[in-house]
């Protein structure tokens, strides 16, 4: 395959995957219409035109898929459900489709960061491996070739072994931006839409029946505690560079237009920064499915199905009857 040849294969491989891009709300240059943004595509162009010349399947890295919110107002419980199925089956059908148009194919990294923040953000460590566990076997169901792996902060050799809380500990040590940096980077106007969005998610995870304080005072906490978070995922980021250097860096959050980590939608959902592990799943009365909160989907009178013997996610009653 002579130069050309790989920069139209890399190219058409990157369009694959910005047709579901997560964008910035302020995404600098809006694509053509029907097409792609070029400074999107050709920010993560290089990389994939080095595994194309090399006749390698390409590699695309999503520290992603933590653990369920510890809150059930937005989710039906600890383990993955439906809601993660769907975002797993959409990542097989996109490296199927990126086969199609380059034969040796992609590989989609899962790298779950629940273990990495999972004691700032309320979820406990059992939980963790019982989710990292479902979602080991929901990738085995996958058709296969999928391409789809999972990768944790225990698959790193040198952490193997320790306990959680001193693999988080070696992990901050070796990578963790200091705290009074990132909070200088915030006040100063970068990141400002991740860390709020971070604080609201905390704010919302907390605030349960069972909180016995004040919504200020759980404001103040959120805050505090998403600097943490933040802390932790770019420490995993930086240690994920290390481990995959020539890897496309996907990400679940939104991305400025050209960033070096591409925002990638898993479900529809009507919000931007909804994730499978903050939300359920709920089939339509068209069939579809779309993401939103457990509350609301009970809101508008939709049902919990049961699969396996366990809800699995929520229908519309004209859905159920349909189905």
């Amino acid at each position: 395959m002579d130069d050309s040849d790989v920069r139209r294969t890399a190219q058409r491989v990157m369009e694959l995957v910005l047709r579901h891009q997560r964008t910035a709300s302020a995404h600098d240059a809006r694509p053509p219409a029907g097409g792609s943004c070029p400074a999107c595509r050709d920010a993560h162009l290089p990389q994939v035109e080095r595994y194309v010349a090399a006749g390698e399947p390409v590699l695309f890295v999503l520290p992603a898929f933590p653990g369920k919110s510890p809150n059930t107002a937005k989710v039906l419980g600890a383990l993955p459900d439906t809601a993660e199925r769907l975002a797993l089956e959409f990542l097989a059908g996109l490296t199927r489709r990126i086969r199609e148009v380059y034969a040796p194919g992609a590989r989609i990294l899962i790298c779950s960061d629940g273990r990495v923040f999972g004691d700032v953000v309320g979820i406990p460590d059992a939980d963790i491996t019982a989710y990292q566990q479902e979602m080991r076997h929901l990738i085995d169901a996958l058709p296969q070739p999928a391409g789809i792996d999972l990768f944790n902060l225990e698959d790193i050799p040198e952490l193997a072994g320790l306990g959680h809380d001193r693999m988080r500990e070696v992990l901050c040590e070796q990578y963790a931006e200091p705290l009074e940096e990132l909070r200088a980077r915030v006040r100063a106007g970068e990141e400002v839409a991740l860390y709020r969005a971070m604080t609201r998610f905390l704010f919302e995870d907390a605030n349960t029946p069972e909180y016995p304080g004040s919504r200020a005072a759980l404001q103040r906490d959120a805050r505090t505690r998403a600097y943490a978070v933040m802390q932790r995922s770019k420490a995993w980021g930086d240690l994920l560079g290390d481990r995959f250097p020539g890897a496309v860096r996907l990400s679940i959050h939104p991305h400025p237009c050209g960033a070096e980590k591409l925002g990638i939608h898993l479900v529809d959902t009507p919000d931007n920064w909804l994730t499978p592990w903050h939300s359920v799943a709920l089939r339509t009365a068209g069939g579809d499915y779309v993401l939103m909160k457990r509350q609301e989907a009970e809101e508008l009178g939709a049902e919990p199905v049961l699969v396996d013997g366990r809800p699995a996610h929520y229908a519309l009653p004209a859905a159920v009857a349909a189905a």
